[in-house]
Formats: C-alpha cells, structure tokens, sequence
C-alpha cells in the first residue's frame, strides 16, 4: 500500500460500487419446491429460489423507477426465465458491509474520506437497513457487527489511520461470510470497499512464505529457478490469483454485490501490484453486478499549500460526487426472484443475462452468474 500524497492519492475502502445483481438460492416453500428424482450428484435448480438484485439506471445515471416483472427479461444459460417476483428497493431492506483500509493511510483525505462515509450512510440507510463496519490491515478488524445509521456512522469517525501490511483478501472474505451467516433472508446484501486493492499479509500468502522459507532451509529450491526471489515472487502470484478465485466464489455464494473506491487514481499504473490490486476489485465488481470506482484524485502535500487546498477541494468533490452515484444505484435496486426452470450439476456456474424489455434507454449491473449449492 502506498501513501495517497507521496505516491498516489490513497485512503479509500468501499467496496466498489454498484450494478447490483446478487443472488440467493433459498428452500421455496411452494410445490414447485418438491424435486423430482435424479441422480446424485444433479441438482434441480427448480427446487430453489434465485434471488438477483438488480440496479437500473438511465443515461443520466439516475434511477429508473416503477418497474414491474413484466418489464424484465432474464436468462439462464441462455435459456429465458419465468420471474415470480421483483421486489423494489424501498420494499427491500439493504445490508453494508463497509469496509476501510487503514494501512499506510495517512494523508490529509482521510478525515474527508471518513466523513463523507458517514453522509452516505446517513442517507441511504433507512430504519430497517443495517450496516456492519471492517477496517482492512495486517488482519480483519471487526469494528462493529450489523448495527443501525446512527451507532454505524459513530463507528466509522472512531476508525484511525494506520501504517503497516495490508490483509485485503482476508477482510473482504470476512464481510461476505459476515452478510451470508447474518444478514436476514430476502435482503440486498452489499459490500462497499475503500482500497487500492492490494494485498501483502493475507493468510495465504503468509502461508506461501512459510512453506517457501521451509524449503529454503531445507536446501529445496525449485530447481526450474535459479534465483531464490523469482521463486517466491512467481509462488505468491499464483497464491493472489487463488485468493482471488476464492474470495469471488465466497462473494457468490453470499449473494453479494461489490462496490471499490480506488484512491490511488492513475498513479495505479505505477507498478505490478497496484495494477494487480485494481484488477482485483474491478474482477469483483463485475462478477457480481457493482462498480469500481477509479477517481483521478490530485496530490495534496506538496509544497505549495494553496494547490494543496485546490486539489483537496477537488478531491473532495470528486469523492461526494462517487457516494452519489453509489447511492443513485443502491435506489435504484430490485429484487428479482424466480424458480430455475434448469437443471445443472452441483457446484457448477451458471451464466445469467439480465434486461429489460424496451428501454434502450437503460443502464443495468447485474451478477454474472451463480454457482450451484445444495
């Protein structure tokens, strides 16, 4: 992780933000639940309910409202599906899960980033909505299980910068495992993250160190390597792009829609990590139907302290504007449910498609898919 100032503009976590299309398979408890006998390792996907939040917007970026079932059209494998029902973001209650990164993190946008957190979940959140707050570091920070508005927006402003190592798979993992096993059945559930993405102390890739320090010691290098570093920089890339294809199916599986705010702007191109981090969030972003935000924050110390002024306005207009938009989407969210009509294997992904029907006025973020689960 970097400081925003010195290297890039840095402090944000949310993750991402928004297209919303997460999706829950729950017992149906109507006769369409009763599965008829197959084999052992099929599932019949007509024996669950599949929920997809969806968010619709038009060009504008403002929400599209008042749409009813009729008006959407949904696809499994290419195969259209009959909607049972679709629920309206004001009908159905919203789960958060914000998540700060606090490492290295200590230039002047923090107190801002902080503070404009907070406005956001002042006006989105209604009475029956709840959030639960993680800090990002050397590990997951519980900060505050699901709470209401005002005792979330508290938790947030006692959140302190930080120096040190960055365990971002770990915290998002623990988020969506927090809004699967808490977050009441029927709810959109929503991960916000404020991160550049990267990730140096995950547990896996603590793991890769140790095993490859085991190795090291007991005289067994990869022998396709001559250089002890390529070996363990080639190990942990491989354990990243695992810990990626983890976290993603743990987001799925908690019928999760991921939002980023990158504060590291363009200066992510600066090396192989950043980009890596980036990558990462925009992969979660549009596997589940969110957003991740890349804003083109400007430097705030350098040495001329009224361009530090102009550029911390800016900036902060800059980060208002994103909440914005990521509130316009979350209104814009509804609830698709219907009963699979397929039968597919257990575990296996399924692709879904997502529109509606003579509006090629509109923006949708919706989930890509889903993987079975019994």
């Amino acid at each position: 992780m970097k400081i925003f100032a010195a290297k890039y503009c840095r402090a944000l976590v949310l993750g991402p933000v928004f297209a919303i299309s997460a999706l829950a398979q729950v017992p149906a408890p109507s006769p369409k639940a009763t599965p008829k006998a197959v084999d052992d390792d099929i599932i019949r996907v007509e024996s669950k309910l599949v929920v997809v939040p969806v968010s619709v917007t038009d060009s504008k970026g403002q929400p599209v409202l008042g749409l009813k079932a009729a008006d959407f059209l949904l696809s499994e494998e290419s195969h259209p599906q009959t909607i049972d029902k679709v629920g309206t973001a004001d009908k159905v209650p919203l789960e958060i899960a914000l998540l700060f990164d606090v490492s290295a993190s200590t230039d002047a946008m923090f107190r801002f980033q902080q503070e404009t957190a907070a406005k956001f979940l002042r006006d989105v959140l209604k009475s029956e909505d709840r959030a639960t707050i993680y800090t990002i570091g050397q590990k997951p920070i519980l900060v505050q299980a699901r709470d209401v508005a005002e005792r979330s927006i508290t938790s947030v402003m006692t959140i302190s910068a930080t120096k040190g190592a960055t365990a971002f798979f770990d915290t998002v993992s623990a988020a969506a495992k927090q809004l699967r096993l808490y977050s009441p059945q029927g709810t959109r559930k929503v991960v916000i993250v404020i991160s550049d993405g990267e990730d140096n102390f995950s547990e896996g890739l603590q793991m890769t160190q140790r095993v490859h320090e085991s190795n090291i010691a007991a005289g067994k290098p990869d022998p396709e390597y001559k250089k002890v570093g390529k070996v363990l920089a080639l190990a942990q890339q491989q354990t990243k792009m695992g810990e990626r294809r983890k976290v993603l199916r743990q987001l799925q599986d908690a019928d999760t829609v991921f939002y980023s705010i990158n504060p590291a702007g363009s200066s992510f191109q600066l090396n192989n990590m950043s980009v890596f981090g980036q990558d990462n969030m925009q992969n979660f972003a549009d596997e589940t139907g969110g957003t991740a935000f890349l804003p083109r924050f400007q430097p705030i110390d350098t040495k001329d302290q009224y361009q530090n002024g102009n550029n911390t306005r800016k900036n902060t207009e800059i980060l208002d504007r994103i909440f914005r938009q990521l509130a316009n989407e979350l209104r814009s969210q509804y609830l698709i449910q219907y009963y699979s009509e397929s039968e597919f294997p257990l575990n296996k992904y399924v692709k879904l498609d997502v529109g509606v029907a003579n509006r090629a006025d509109t923006r949708i973020r919706a989930r890509q898919g889903y993987y079975v689960k019994n």
